[in-house]
């Protein structure tokens, strides 16, 4: 199985560990870039702050992730699963999942970014700010930048298997699963369900869909699933307590479309 995930816009420190070493990050077909990503944001931040701030669409508080840029290249690298934060992450837990169910999350998940194109929580990156909806005055709008490059490495990386997408839509529109690869991944949507005057109504939530996302995640980590399809995930999820509805897609090489629905938000 191989879970999708969006990064966070907010970013823990840092640190003070060694720092990055593009060599040593998964998916090397994505190297070369990488490379150039990170030469033009580098090159950007560090000439010019205003125009910086501009292209990376920052608020004047924000002003100091301009700086945070101009060094990537000597700043300190963490595992990508400590760096990113906010709520997905925080449902997800990855500190305190056990030995097993990390292992498990360093072979499954893969969070897509701005900057790097996709990282395994394990590859150490320093912390940055480059969203997927920016658009870099040399390479142009990165999530078009992206879609060449992700169409060679990704269905690789994909594998045999289970294809879990729960990006947001502008990370996924850096690489959409076609054919055979699409007919096995699963999207997920999650809706609040509540009655009113006695009739259900239902809504798309933002932020708890997140953070059930990452409860989603974790469960399936930590029980040791296995779904090798979008069907058998289904089930799998019911089992864990989940209420999910679905449909198996009406043609070939479509992505399925799980509904999850939940009376409590939090």
């Amino acid at each position: 199985m191989l879970v999708l995930l969006p990064p966070s816009e907010g970013k823990a420190a840092s640190g003070k560990g060694a720092p990055l070493k593009p060599e040593e990050l998964s998916l090397p077909g994505l190297a070369e870039a990488r490379q150039a990503v990170l030469d033009e944001l580098v090159e950007l931040c560090q000439a010019d702050e205003e125009k910086a701030r501009g292209v990376l669409g920052l608020s004047e508080g924000l002003r100091g992730e301009v700086a945070k840029n101009a060094e990537l290249r000597t700043a300190g690298a963490r595992p990508a699963g400590e760096i990113y934060t906010g709520v997905l992450y925080d449902a997800l837990d990855l500190a305190s999942l056990d030995a097993a169910a990390k292992r498990r999350a360093a072979k499954s998940l893969l969070v897509f970014s701005g900057l790097w194109g996709a990282v395994r929580v394990t590859d150490r990156i320093p912390s940055y700010r480059c969203s997927m909806g920016v658009k870099l005055p040399g390479l142009g709008a990165l999530n078009a930048y992206w879609r060449g490059v992700m169409a060679d490495v990704l269905p690789e990386a994909a594998g045999q298997g289970l294809v879990l997408d729960l990006r947001s839509s502008a990370y996924a529109s850096a690489w959409k699963p076609k054919g055979e690869v699409a007919g096995r991944t699963a999207t997920v949507r999650v809706l609040h369900s509540q009655l009113v005057d006695g009739v259900e109504k239902r809504s798309v939530v933002s932020h708890f869909n997140k953070a059930t996302k990452g409860r989603i995640v974790r469960d399936l980590l930590r029980t040791g699933a296995s779904p090798a399809s979008p069907a058998e995930l289904v089930e799998a999820l019911r089992g864990l307590g989940y209420a999910v509805e679905a449909e198996a897609p009406a043609k070939a090489g479509k992505a399925w479309q799980l509904d999850v629905v939940v009376t409590e938000i939090h």
